[in-house]
């Protein structure tokens, strides 16, 4: 806690240096991503536009609490959140400048923004992040996993390891079968699914894979960057345990495989909006799209943009499957609910 209180700290004061140089020449990120692979975007932007980025680090639900303390005082520009519930929740609470940006709106398709109004649009969708199910490939036959409805289906009884059900991918998750099945029998299937669980929910995405691959459970759910960065990674013990598991894109007959986003917005009292709006069409240019897909093994929004990345491709059978297409902003519409049923259910 206290090396994080140091790090914001010392992230105030760039920002308060930064407020010395020419305002068109800084940008003040609140940032929820937390990969390396993203140095690069930054780096690229200020060397092809000159303006600096100063940035702060934190967790979605903590950017946002943030922007509400700080209020009209907040330094921020640019936010980046990793998860199409908080962006909504930002987007209702106020804490956006709506954007009129014709670059941005040819880009990212419709479904990836938030609610459009007269006055612009408060976010945009910058990667994607399918939510998929992850089994062992002997133990386990694929057509009994190929559709959410099937995880909380008896067949599958004592066999599910998942994170905890409150957290924003699995809310969003759950949001989206709310969306396509109705609240009553999305009740019943979240109550189905908890009686499903092999043990309490616990640990991250990567921790439910491992738990597979070590047979401590048989299915699991994960976002696919988690299992691209394990096919990909240098240690052995990595590809050893995706060696023994399969993954499915679930309901590629019916509504479709549901994805999450990373997007960005700009804060409502941004001091530098012009800096702020020129950074987020510069995240939805082939340069940075390729990043997202390259470097943290996500989808690009933008359309056009092809993606290389050889694990995405091979996970998903050659780099096409089917998706969701319900818009963002219903599923996190859906996210106080879906946590009321979770406590109804008893899911952790």
């Amino acid at each position: 806690m206290k090396s994080k209180v140091l790090a914001l700290a010392f992230s105030a004061a760039a920002m308060a240096a930064g407020a010395s140089h020419a305002q068109e020449q800084v940008l003040n990120l609140y940032s929820a991503r937390h990969y390396s692979t993203d140095e690069a975007l930054y780096s690229n932007f200020t060397k092809a536009t000159g303006i600096r980025i100063n940035r702060v680090d934190a967790d979605d639900a903590g950017i946002l609490a943030r922007l509400k303390a700080e209020g009209a005082a907040s330094p921020a520009d640019v936010i980046l959140l990793v998860d199409a519930a908080r962006l909504y929740k930002g987007e209702v609470d106020g804490l956006f400048k709506p954007v009129k940006s014709a670059v941005l709106e040819e880009a990212i398709p419709a479904q990836y923004r938030g609610t459009t109004t007269a006055e612009g649009t408060p976010w945009f969708g910058f990667s994607t992040r399918a939510r998929v199910v992850v089994y062992d490939k002997v133990r386990v036959k694929r057509q009994d996993v190929d559709t959410y409805e099937e995880l909380g289906d008896p067949k599958n009884k004592g066999k599910i390891c998942i994170r905890s059900g409150s957290h924003p991918y699995n809310l969003s998750l759950f949001g989206a079968v709310t969306e396509h099945l109705g609240e009553a029998k999305a009740q019943e299937w979240l109550k189905g699914l908890q009686a499903n669980l092999a043990r309490d929910p616990k640990g991250g995405d990567t921790d439910q894979i491992k738990a597979v691959a070590a047979g401590e459970c048989q299915i699991a759910v994960s976002n696919t960057y988690y299992i691209a960065r394990m096919m990909r990674s240098a240690n052995p013990e990595d590809r050893a345990a995706m060696e023994k598991v399969a993954v499915v894109f679930p309901n590629q007959q019916s509504w479709g495989t549901h994805l999450n986003i990373a997007g960005g917005a700009v804060a409502k009292n941004s001091k530098n909006p012009a800096n702020a709006v020129r950074f987020l069409e510069y995240l939805a240019s082939p340069e940075a799209q390729n990043y997202f897909a390259n470097g943290n093994n996500e989808w690009p929004t933008a359309k056009g943009v092809k993606v290389g990345n050889p694990a995405l491709q091979a996970m998903s059978g050659g780099g096409d499957f089917k998706a969701e297409t319900i818009p963002l902003t219903a599923v996190g519409a859906n996210t106080v609910k879906v946590q009321q049923m979770l406590d109804r259910v008893g899911f952790k």
